[in-house]
């Protein structure tokens, strides 16, 4: 156990709108059992009141303190998590720290849910909006790290579904039911690892597919 940890980087999870870190419970524990150091960092606030840039800035805070400052770490974040961390990494400076970047559920392309909101981050993850347009003007630069989308076309938060696809590196196709179970299915798990286990790479192929269809389902509704 204790050599695969030297051998992997930390892994830090940032979470959704309305969530905690102890959302990942579930994944915190499986990751650990593999031999990954996992982290989790709780925004405030929550439920978008503040821009998702303000949120991302907590992202680099936690970041500074918690790791040394040549330390690369690996970064998942899930639905509104992906698009603060992917802040951070493009706007922040996060590309000079992480290796491996996993999004799950995340809305890259907006989410017609967020019209459902005034507030300053649900604004922002509305489709087209200035903020989304932003990040995605410049997306490339997410080759320069192992970049892997997991997202399931049935997802009822992220609308369009495919809204959480992106025309870069690896793609992993998880299909259950319910957005929040993306973060207790066995095979989101498996593909969260899979992903954090692969080696570095300076870029990555476009096109690359993965599809777990028909495998059982590995956990319940958060």
């Amino acid at each position: 156990m204790n050599t695969k940890n030297q051998q992997r980087n930390s892994v830090l999870l940032v979470h959704g709108i309305d969530d905690t870190g102890a959302v990942f419970r579930q994944m915190t524990g499986y990751l650990r059992q593999l031999g990954w150091s996992v982290y989790t960092l709780d925004l405030v606030p929550n439920n978008c009141d503040a821009g998702l840039d303000v949120l991302a800035q907590q992202v680099a805070d936690y970041v500074a303190t918690n790791f040394a400052p040549e330390q690369p770490l690996d970064l998942v974040g899930f639905s509104m998590g992906g698009i603060v961390s992917r802040y951070y990494v493009q706007r922040l400076g996060g590309i000079n720290r992480v290796q491996r970047f996993i999004t799950i559920s995340s809305p890259h392309h907006g989410t017609v849910i967020a019209y459902a909101s005034q507030r300053p981050g649900c604004l922002q993850m509305r489709p087209n909006s200035a903020f989304i347009q932003d990040l995605n003007s410049d997306a490339l630069i997410l080759e320069q790290l192992n970049f892997t989308s997991i997202w399931t076309p049935y997802d009822l938060m992220i609308v369009p579904a495919n809204s959480s696809q992106m025309p870069l590196g690896q793609e992993v196709i998880v299909p259950v039911a319910l957005h929040s179970w993306m973060l207790t299915d066995s095979r989101s798990l498996a593909a969260v690892a899979a992903a954090l286990a692969e080696p570095i790479k300076p870029y990555h192929q476009f096109g690359y597919t993965h599809n777990f269809q028909k495998s059982p389902l590995g956990g319940g509704n958060i």
